[in-house]
């Protein structure tokens, strides 16, 4: 649009002004408006004509930019996608350095910081920060529906230094606020907040542009939470429906492993049994003591495999509690190695513990000899006979314990090492006393370990020998 000062007759100005109305009616705002050169009724019309042409047209174009702006809003699904949009598009309306979207949740009770966009280095003010609604400002604005202007924050928190998200973004940054309510068919749905690092930057157009599609996009961005939720509940139907798999795998496996592992045991004892009933008086006594040591073998391992597999079942159904406590580990491990090294001795293997740092770490005591029950046993069963065991406990200030257990044994290959700590893992190693395990030990220690919030794993080379270790945190 452009003015000119022109000297034109009154009859011709005014059929002008006619012209110029009838295509301010029909959308056309680029128009040259003349103005009377001389003071009068005239020139004060030929101004107004100006400055609304020039209102209607800085209205229009910004009409055009909202319509833009819920297209692209529409397009989106779910609700982190609409508040991307939001945060891409809305900076040619309303000025901002960051954008930030809270819910309104507990039955209206509570805000929620649901998301936030910034182009500033330090984000504080984050998702899952909540604060009671009532008697808040945020409840007085809702209230009114009426966004709100906070144009010095600095002076705001002098005001009230006990608001801990106005804290939040002065630290951020922000000097400038611009709070609008969200209200989705009458429901009140959470707020935006627009925030500028500039001082003195919203004004009250500023609002008026907001109200403009602000029943429209509370309506988008809760039809995009609704969405979200729907998608959210499918992903966790679908985690929980994966989990189901794994435990109907879980129970497969432990019904196979049950009728293989537990029927050869259970038919020999039956078999000794009936030896022991039907020959009783031809028995010597060594043979007599050889069965009935036969019968101890075969319940122990029996006794053993059923623990192991109690134990993944309450891992995998959560039941496993810890009762953490302090443990003076010089003492836990001496006692640990000398009840090991009783046993490993019938098979000619030595279990030796290195020195031990003075210090405690936090733990379970029952479920932690259980994993060092575990690596000792197992380096024993895949180490020949006369060879070492080594056990160490080693603090370190990164990770607090470390415990390792070395054996001299054929050592872990890279296919074994890929499945040696899952469930029912098979080494291709085979036990060099001929004794017997199900694959379960070292998946139940890393449970244990996990739990504790350690690491358990492995370092060997073939032929080398085996280092099985975890952690403990400090």
């Amino acid at each position: 649009m452009t003015v000119r000062n022109v000297s034109k007759s009154d009859e011709q100005l005014i059929s002008q002004y006619i012209e110029i109305t009838e295509r301010l009616k029909r959308g056309n705002y680029d128009l040259e408006v003349p103005v009377h050169s001389a003071a009068g009724k005239l020139n004060r019309l030929g101004l107004a004509l100006q400055s609304l042409a020039h209102t209607l047209d800085l209205r229009y174009r910004e009409m055009q930019k909202l319509s833009e702006i819920t297209s692209h809003i529409n397009a989106g699904l779910l609700l982190d996608e609409i508040l991307d949009i939001v945060y891409q598009n809305f900076k040619e309306v309303i000025p901002y350095n960051r954008i930030g979207f809270s819910l309104i949740e507990d039955d209206g009770c509570t805000v929620r910081a649901y998301w936030a966009g910034s182009d500033q280095p330090v984000m504080l003010l984050t998702k899952d920060y909540t604060a009671p609604l009532a008697d808040s400002s945020l409840e007085t604005i809702l209230h009114t529906g009426n966004p709100r202007i906070i144009n010095d924050l600095e002076k705001y928190l002098a005001r009230k230094p006990h608001s801990e998200s106005t804290r939040l973004i002065v630290e951020e940054g922000m000097r400038a606020s611009l709070t609008c309510p969200l209200i989705a068919n009458g429901i009140p749905v959470g707020f935006i907040f627009f925030s500028s690092t500039e001082a003195n930057i919203y004004h009250r157009r500023h609002i008026d542009v907001f109200k403009r599609i602000a029943a429209q996009l509370s309506v988008i961005l809760e039809k995009g939470r609704l969405v979200q939720q729907l998608a959210d509940q499918k992903t966790a139907i679908e985690q929980q429906n994966r989990e189901l798999r794994q435990l109907n795998e879980l129970k497969n496996s432990f019904l196979g492993i049950a009728a293989h592992d537990l029927r050869n045991p259970i038919g020999n004892i039956r078999l000794i049994a009936h030896l022991l009933e039907e020959a009783i008086d031809d028995l010597t006594e060594s043979e007599r003591i050889s069965l009935l040591g036969d019968i101890n073998k075969q319940t122990h391992h029996m006794l053993t495999l059923l623990d192991d597999l109690l134990d993944v079942t309450q891992i995998e159904a959560g039941k496993l509690n810890l009762n953490l406590k302090p443990l003076d580990m010089g003492q836990f491990m001496a006692e640990m190695v000398q009840r090991q090294a009783v046993m490993a001795a019938v098979k000619g293997t030595q279990v030796i513990l290195a020195p031990v740092p003075a210090g405690k770490a936090q733990a379970d005591p029952v479920h932690l000899r259980q994993v060092v029950d575990n690596l000792i046993s197992n380096a024993v069963k895949y180490s020949p006979p006369g060879s070492t065991v080594t056990v160490k406990a080693e603090t370190r200030r990164s990770s607090g314990w470390r415990i390792n257990v070395e054996d001299e044994g054929p050592g872990i290959t890279q296919a074994d090492r890929k499945n040696i700590f899952k469930d029912f893992a098979r080494l291709s190693a085979r036990p060099t006393g001929g004794e017997k395990s199900i694959g379960l030990g070292l998946a139940i220690s890393r449970r244990v370990v996990e739990a504790h919030g350690g690491k358990i794993g492995v370092d060997s080379e073939p032929g080398q020998g085996a280092n099985f270790w975890f952690t403990l945190p400090g």
